[in-house]
């Protein structure tokens, strides 16, 4: 009797990058893949391309390389933590999906697991389907358009096309929002409730918001639902953008301007949440986590902590699952019955 094979469906969680390792030569890889995309940087490529080579990659990857090698362990933050949600995704979804041929796997726009090579790996044996998970909750042009455009060019190249499917964004999911409250009230039993809350987003230049970019919007219904959700009045909390590059104008309020505003007001304890970022990597556990800490407080503020990301906290992990669910049902729906 003829048994048809199961479809192949590949599940692909991607993140923004990291450098191979905490030394200047890697960082400097790392930065000028990631600078040299338009997306990034819409300064005309010509120009661009002599700042960023004789400016920017002499000089930034030393002060780069230093900050990672704070936060380093055995690798790197982001790709730990991702390597970790991939790995527990895979056990919430293999068995219940048995009917497929599911593969989960990791993957990065700029560093390694690349999403380029990891297209071309596919290109060998083409899946039937292919559901890309960008683990940014709150879309934006510079950080998941990036990995459409990689499928752009790689879709060029192919004649067997799989189906695909790409999850734009979460920033106002109701199990996302749970998972940042949960989290804030976990870490507030452990140590406390704050006279603030920050909730600090990355920031995008504020022309690129001008010219249609939904990413600041989002990033403030997020915060607002976040808000509403730990029932916070409007003075215990407020909304800030970091990881300012260069001298244009930034979406605003600006996180360093602020805490150096609430430091030399006196305030006296500040809790920081990041729910820009599914995993902690160098912008939150050195940037937010040190640098901001130390501007608060020698502007005259008190305490100062960081709450962690959601990293593998089994609310994300739920949140994870229940988005690759609609559409893994749907496949085995189209393909099974």
């Amino acid at each position: 009797m003829f048994s048809a094979p199961k479809p192949k469906v590949t599940v692909i969680l991607a993140n923004l990058g990291t450098p191979d390792a905490a030394t200047v030569p890697a960082v400097r890889r790392f930065l000028k893949q990631f600078l040299s995309d338009q997306r990034v940087i819409e300064i005309p490529k010509p120009i661009w391309q002599i700042i960023l080579n004789l400016f920017i990659l002499p000089f930034r990857p030393k002060r780069v390389a230093h900050a990672y090698a704070q936060v380093w362990s055995v690798d790197s933050p982001m790709r730990e933590i991702l390597f970790d949600q991939v790995e527990q995704v895979k056990t919430r979804l293999l068995q219940q999906y048995s009917e497929l041929d599911l593969t989960i796997v990791p993957a990065m726009t700029y560093g390694n697991p690349g999403i380029g090579p990891l297209l071309q790996q596919l290109s060998q044996n083409p899946p039937d389907h292919i559901v890309l998970l960008p683990l940014f909750p709150q879309y934006s042009a510079t950080s998941t358009a990036p990995l459409y455009d990689a499928f752009a060019k790689w879709i060029l190249k192919q004649r067997n096309l799989p189906g695909l499917t790409f999850i734009r964004d979460y920033y106002q999911h109701p199990l996302f929002i749970q998972a940042l409250a949960q989290s804030v009230h976990d870490y507030q039993a452990e140590h406390g409730k704050p006279e603030k809350l920050l909730m600090s987003f990355h920031g995008i230049p504020q022309p690129y918001a001008d010219k249609g970019d939904p990413y600041a919007d989002r990033c403030r219904v997020t915060a607002a639902l976040v808000a509403q959700a730990l029932n916070l009045q409007e003075h215990e909390w407020a909304i800030s953008f970091q990881s300012r590059f260069g001298k244009q104008e930034w979406v605003k309020p600006y996180t360093d301007a602020l805490l150096e505003q609430w430091g030399r007001e006196g305030v006296q304890s500040v809790q920081v949440l990041s729910p820009a970022f599914s995993a902690d990597c160098l912008e939150t556990l050195e940037e937010l986590a040190i640098q901001n800490a130390e501007l608060f407080q020698e502007a005259g503020g008190g305490s100062y902590a960081y709450i962690p990301a959601l990293n593998s906290q089994p609310q994300h992990i739920d949140l994870l699952t229940t988005l690759l669910q609609a559409t893994l049902d749907s496949l085995q729906q189209t393909y099974i019955r």
